[in-house]
Formats: C-alpha cells, structure tokens, sequence
C-alpha cells in the first residue's frame, strides 16, 4: 500500500491492515514494518483483490490509498533486473507501478532533472538510486511519477529483498 503511517498521516495500524485483507478471502496474512508492506495468498485474481482491499481500507479509516501486488517471482525479476550498481540497499529503491508506463510518457519524465541520482523504468517497475538518500534526493521523484502517468509504491531494496523472503516462507 502507498504512504501509510508516513509523517503522522493515513495512520492504518498494521492489525487493521491484516484483518481486512484476512476478511476479504487472503490467507497466510503477514505484514513486515509498519508502511503497508503485506504478503499474503489472496483468493482470485490480485487487481480485483487490491481494489477490494482498497475500498475496505477507505471504509474502515476514511482515506483512499492506493493498493499495488506483485507476485514472489515478479518482486524477485524486479531485485535482479535493478539497473543501477548497488552501493547500499537502502539507497536503491523499486516503485512498483499500477501500469506500464508509456513510451511518451517516459520520454517526458526524462526531461526533468535527476543530478547525480538516476532513474530507469523496466517493464512495471520504476528503478531508482539516490546519491545522498531517498530523505535528500536531488531528483523530484514525485514529478517522475507525475510525467510517467502512473501511481505506484516504492520500496528499498532490502525490504523487496525481505518481502521475497517472506513470500517464499
């Protein structure tokens, strides 16, 4: 799920987040920190099950926050095909987009400054590295995303890294 319990807003305890996704058919319910991340066997195809899981968060705590899965073999591609050299896992991130962007679209994200941090869209995913640290980026990745057209949810690559873990256990 994107921004949750992320500078004092769209609080959604993680208790809550497991019972809803358990109440709309998802077993094996874990959570892993306290900013969305779940991993679970949802019951059906998983576009329907997030915007069920939506709906349910915005009924339950009043906000809309949009939800994005990935399979365990989808998060893995995504860590194995990171284009950037990882000098420490906590300075790459994946964002994992709702759609594929379009060509134009990425052709106009690339108009917009990054200084020395990089970006590189494969596939669904939006691959990025920060210099300095995602809490000092010298690229505005919100614009990125504006220009590509799609939501999605970034995550370091530890935690994509602790997610797979969790999936495959």
């Amino acid at each position: 799920m994107r921004a949750v319990n992320v500078g004092g807003t769209a609080k959604l305890p993680m208790a809550l987040w497991r019972e809803l996704a358990a109440s709309l058919g998802a077993t094996d319910v874990r959570t892993y920190i306290a900013s969305g991340n779940m991993v679970c066997a949802v019951p059906g195809e998983s576009d329907a099950f997030d915007r069920a899981l939506e709906q349910a968060v915005q009924e339950s705590c009043g906000f809309f926050r949009e939800v994005v899965s990935r399979s365990p073999d989808e998060m893995s591609a995504a860590l194995d095909s990171h284009p950037f050299e990882v000098v420490d896992p906590k300075l790459s991130y994946v964002c994992f987009l709702r759609d594929e962007p379009t060509p134009e679209a990425v052709a106009a994200a690339r108009e917009l400054p990054t200084g020395e941090d990089r970006w590189e869209v494969v596939g669904a995913e939006l691959h990025l590295r920060y210099a300095q640290g995602a809490g000092r980026p010298q690229m505005n990745d919100a614009a990125i995303g504006r220009a590509l057209g799609v939501s999605g949810t970034s995550r370091n690559l530890r935690t994509v890294g602790k997610l797979v873990e969790l999936s495959r256990s």
